[in-house]
């Protein structure tokens, strides 16, 4: 039976072990085994309507960490800021872009894809043309499920696409929540970022009423944590409460080497790969495997 997304999810193994940033028994997830085969893919949006939450660096970062574990990953910018296509070096100027691909149904998606620096990650860019892209499907014929019928033609292809959604709930992060199988929420622990969840995870449930009865919610992933900090503990506090299991096991910490490896146009794994942050998002990746968020 499916469940409401608001309900908390109870996973097994959590006993006996020690305890970690979230009040939850702490864990060590093996390395995952290699896949024998690829595709098809698991779209999961990155989604959060308000702004610098960590959507794009984890978008960067996960992608990255999954590629290392031989998961063939492809991450479509779907944010007019470009940030994700910049932050892995990609140019989006002079190149076909998502937006080519949402208003013209004959463009193939491969001529839009672009390599990284990381073997296995591929790259769908974003410009400022995007900021378009709403008035323009305003008028389409089933304009939710454009970009779904853009990523079927390349699903094959992969075993995960991550769709960076911009921080907003308009038809552009609809479109990408009908598009995907399941959604991860990162959460700055701020109280502002958490006013918002349960808005975030009120659209979601919609869409999967009205849209997409697929959807389901792989995790929330609490960011930019302090634990020097009683706001930044109470924050996470109120979250696991509220949410409990569904709240990731691994939480990201604030640290200045996300924008200097964004500057540097890599993800963290490759800028700084001893830095606890790196290790954190590989953690992420394996505890998304764990849960059977990918494969």
């Amino acid at each position: 039976m499916t469940r409401k997304l608001s309900e908390r999810i109870s996973l097994p193994g959590f006993d006996d072990m020690p305890v970690g940033p979230t009040g939850r028994e702490k864990h060590e997830f093996a390395d995952p085994e290699p896949l024998k085969s690829h595709g098809p893919a698991r779209i999961i949006s990155l989604c959060n309507q308000k702004g610098g939450v960590g959507k794009t660096t984890t978008t960067i970062n996960l992608g990255a960490a999954l590629a290392s574990y031989g998961r063939r990953v492809l991450a479509v910018d779907f944010d007019p800021q470009g940030a994700l296509s910049a932050g892995l070096g990609v140019p989006t100027h002079d190149v076909t872009t998502i937006y080519d691909l949402l208003l013209n149904g004959k463009v193939d998606p491969r001529d839009a894809i672009q390599p990284t620096s990381v073997e296995g990650l591929d790259v769908i860019p974003a410009n400022i043309d995007l900021s378009a892209a709403e008035v323009h499907l305003v008028n389409e014929v089933a304009r939710e499920q454009i970009l779904a019928r853009v990523l079927r033609k390349v699903s094959a292809d992969y075993d995960v696409i991550l769709i960076d959604c911009q921080p907003s709930l308009g038809i552009l992060t609809v479109n990408a929540l009908t598009a995907s199988h399941g959604v991860l929420i990162p959460l700055e622990c701020e109280f502002f970022a958490l006013r918002g969840v349960a808005l975030l995870i009120e659209t979601i449930d919609k869409v999967r009423d009205r849209l997409n009865p697929a959807i389901e919610l792989d995790g929330i992933l609490a960011t930019m944590y302090d634990s020097r900090t009683l706001h930044s503990r109470e924050v996470l506090e109120r979250v696991v409460d509220a949410f409990g299991h569904s709240v990731l096991e691994t939480v990201i910490g604030r640290t200045v080497k996300f924008p200097d490896a964004s500057v540097a146009g890599v993800p963290i794994t490759d800028f700084a790969p001893e830095h606890a942050a790196a290790k954190a998002y590989l953690q992420v990746a394996r505890e998304l495997i764990h849960r059977g968020a990918v494969a």
